[in-house]
This record gives C-alpha cells, sequence and structure tokens, in this order.
C-alpha cells in the first residue's frame, strides 16, 4: 500500500501538463440562515403590503392604495428573488460560483450561505473516492503477457481545476489511470532473471510507489489528489500462465536443492571437523572422500537412505 500528495516530486518520464488557468479560491459569501430569515420577512412584508393596498383601495383610498399594492409586488419579487441566492451545502461537497460564466470562488463552509442571486452554483464532491481499472493484458519488460488492474484512492483537491481545467475530470482520471498503469507494466518484469532488479511479484510497495508518483503528475491539472494506489490484480495471461507456472516450480525446485546442498556441506565439513578433533578414528584422504561421499548421499538424497554393512575393511 502506498499514499502520496500533490506536493510529490515529478519523474522525469512523466508528462509535462500545461500550467493552469485557474485556481480555487474562496467564493463571498454570508450566513444563509439570516439570509433565509430576512427573505422570508420580506416575503411576509410584500403580501401584507399588497393585502393591505387592496383594502384601502376597496375603501375608497385608491392614491394611497395603488402606491402601497406597488410597493408590496416588488417587495414580494425582490424577496423571492434574493431566496434564490441561498445555497445549501452539504459536508463533502463544495459549491463552485460562477457569474455570467466567469469564476468568482468556490464555498466548502457546509450549511445555508447567501451569495449573489445572479451567480450560479455548481456542486462538486470532495468526498474520497476509489477508482478500479478494468483488468489491463500488457507486456512486461520482458516481452511476457501479463494481466494487471489497480486501485487508486483519490479526491478533489482543487474543485477549480477540476471543473475548468480538464472537460471531465471524472474521466480524465480513470483515462490516466490505466495510462500510468500501463506504463508502469512495461517498464518492469512480472518476476525479475536479476536478484537486485525490481519485479512486479516481489516489489509490489516499490513499483505500487512509484506508480502513485506518476499518478500524481499525470493528473495535477485536474486538481485532484492521490491518497493510495495499489496492484488489485497480477497474473500471467492465460495463455502463458501453465509454462511460466513450471517455470516458477522449477526455479523453486533448484532453490531447495541449491540450499540443501549447502546444509550438507556445512554439516559434513563439521563431522570431520569433530571426529579428527577428538581423535575417533585415523582417516586418510580415501577415507575421508568416502565418508563425504556417503554423508552427501544421505543428506541430499530425496529419498530415505538404505543402510549397507560393511564386514571387511574399506580396502577389501
Amino acid at each position: 500500500m502506498t499514499s502520496t500528495t500533490s506536493t510529490s516530486p515529478q519523474p522525469t518520464d512523466a508528462p509535462e501538463m500545461p500550467a493552469p488557468q485557474v485556481r480555487e479560491r474562496a467564493a463571498h459569501s454570508i450566513p444563509g440562515g439570516l439570509a433565509l430569515l430576512l427573505t422570508v420577512l420580506g416575503v411576509a412584508l410584500g403580501l401584507v403590503a399588497v393585502i393591505a393596498g387592496g383594502v384601502l383601495s376597496k375603501q375608497g383610498h385608491g392614491a394611497a392604495g395603488a402606491p402601497t399594492v406597488i410597493v408590496g409586488i416588488l417587495l414580494l419579487i425582490g424577496s423571492i428573488f434574493c431566496m434564490t441566492g441561498v445555497k445549501m451545502v452539504a459536508p463533502g461537497e463544495a459549491r463552485v460560483i460562477q457569474l455570467f460564466g466567469r469564476y468568482v470562488g468556490t464555498i466548502r463552509t457546509d450549511g445555508l450561505r447567501w451569495v449573489n442571486p445572479l451567480t450560479t452554483a455548481r456542486k462538486v464532491s470532495t468526498r474520497v473516492r476509489n477508482h478500479e481499472t478494468a483488468v489491463l493484458k500488457v507486456n512486461d519488460a520482458y516481452g511476457n503477457p501479463i494481466e494487471l488492474a489497480s486501485i487508486v484512492v483519490w479526491k478533489v483537491e482543487d474543485t477549480a481545476q477540476a471543473l475548468f481545467e480538464v472537460d471531465d475530470f471524472l474521466e480524465f482520471v480513470a483515462t490516466q489511470t490505466e495510462a500510468a498503469v500501463r506504463h508502469i507494466a512495461i517498464e518492469y518484469p512480472y518476476d525479475a532473471h536479476d536478484e537486485d532488479a525490481l519485479s512486479l511479484r516481489d516489489n509490489a510497495e516499490e513499483i505500487t510507489e512509484k506508480l502513485a508518483v506518476e499518478l500524481t503528475a499525470r493528473v495535477q491539472a485536474a486538481g485532484v489528489q492521490i491518497i493510495e494506489t495499489r496492484f488489485s490484480h497480477l497474473a500471467y495471461a492465460p495463455e502463458i500462465a501453465s509454462a511460466m507456472l513450471q517455470r516458477q516450480q522449477a526455479g523453486a525446485v533448484v532453490a531447495a536443492r541449491q540450499q540443501i546442498v549447502e546444509g550438507a556441506v556445512g554439516m559434513v565439513e563439521s563431522a570431520l571437523a569433530r571426529i579428527n578433533e577428538q581423535g575417533i578414528v585415523e582417516l586418510d584422504e580415501e577415507r575421508k572422500a568416502a565418508m563425504v561421499s556417503n554423508l552427501m548421499v544421505v543428506l541430499c538424497g530425496d529419498r530415505a537412505a538404505q543402510p549397507v554393512l560393511n564386514t571387511g575393511s574399506l580396502y577389501q
């Protein structure tokens, strides 16, 4: 598991994204509860003024009734219009405010907020999201076809860049994630022939760290922060899976045999040294060779040893 932020160093082979034309800034707003209360009072006063003007007109006071009705209608229309400026912001969401197409700021404070009624507000989720790529079939560094899939945890960090720097930031993240996974896959082998080389199977932590750095560089234009990346699927392609399994099994057998031989040599060396130190029996070079041969057969054989009783001497 790996994680990174938007301040991660940019890899040398990452694409160079254009500089952002707009950055997120806070929009000017006032508490929406107070604005909603004032607009409701304005609507109530407008209704009262309209009703009062109508009553005055019926009573023959037309000079006072008509202006009162007009004032009430204007107050009613103005209050309803101002009421449209009240925006509700839920936790984990932001509202991007535009005035006649121009970006004026972003509201991140949750609750009711009031902004200029002439503006428009677009909702952007700032919650943490998961994106899982489909199983991709690519060739590794050795040209072997493999299947690879990854999970990326991300969130929108700059709402202005997410909306105005790219056409669709959801599709942009998905496409760039697939491109980064494919690029990482062809850079490293599934299994490394060299013990010091990185491989997708044995060094997943280091490679997903590089994937996170590259993906951060790719999506920074969209104002997106990469939180974590990991491989969710890694396997050889079906057409070579059985052959590669046999190769892995053969490699495991060779490694096990090598370890057994190294241990057996150490045990034989220790046995000869103790026999010589304690003077149990005096061995010449031929007897030492025979003992080493017998011990190596017993220690390295994959079957139980069959004892043989020698009633004579080594030379008869």
